[in-house]
């Protein structure tokens, strides 16, 4: 059996499809925040290598064809954000000092825990991509020289609490307003978030679309002027 699963090319896509089914199903059954399909399709699929035996190069031999489907799929993020071209035009400035908030917050709260918890400079620059999506986050962290593995969970991690956690902290802070749900959950926790916020609504889901982009574009100009902070 351990043979059969090393040889076969569609292995690794199969966990992760059965996997995020089975999250979905959870929280379409139980409506609770913790059942994210993503995180439970994390857990399971961890669960199934140990079970089985299988290390993470023979199951990401067929799992890494599902990466080929990221582009096109954030790609499609521009089609929500055209439908909502009004709105974007009507509050930019507002957008963009939101993104731009959000950036800073992440970059200084990174800043902060690193000098609180007396991290090295390579550890401080794995961490300072964390809320942007992981494509530009890992290019980050490579150029600076930080820790690419573990900038990589750092990102799904802050991606997966933003999504979990994220709604219930704007109806604790009584944000009611869809361009800033949209702007929170896009620049605090990336495409994950977004998610999220296209469940929420069509003009939180534009804007947290955008706000992934420009929030992206920023954290790689920000992230390079606070790494020579430490």
């Amino acid at each position: 059996m351990s043979t059969f699963i090393e040889t076969s090319v569609f292995f690794g896509v199969v966990v992760s499809l059965l996997a995020y089914g089975i999250g979905m199903l959870l929280k379409q059954r139980f409506h609770l925040g913790v059942f994210n399909p993503l995180l439970i399709s994390i857990v399971i699929t961890i669960g199934v290598l140990l079970l089985c035996h299988i290390d993470y190069n023979t199951y990401n031999e067929g799992a890494k064809y599902l990466s080929y489907l990221l582009t096109p799929a954030t790609v499609a993020l521009a089609i929500p954000l055209y439908d909502q071209l009004a709105v974007l035009k009507k509050n930019w400035k507002a957008i963009l000092a939101g993104i731009a908030s959000g950036v800073l917050t992440s970059l200084l709260c990174v800043l902060a825990l690193v000098l609180l918890f007396g991290l090295s400079h390579e550890e401080y620059v794995t961490l300072l991509p964390k809320s942007i999506t992981t494509a530009i986050g890992i290019g980050i962290s490579e150029e600076l020289g930080g820790y690419v593995s573990i900038t990589a969970a750092v990102i799904i991690i802050t991606g997966v609490l933003g999504n979990v956690i994220g709604e219930t902290i704007l109806k604790i802070f009584r944000i009611t307003e869809p361009v800033a749900k949209g702007v929170a959950l896009g620049s605090a926790s990336h495409a994950i978030g977004t998610a999220k916020a296209m469940e929420l609504g069509e003009v939180e889901g534009a804007i947290s679309s955008l706000s992934i982009v420009v929030s992206g574009i920023m954290t790689v100009i920000g992230a390079s002027l606070f790494a020579g902070i430490i």
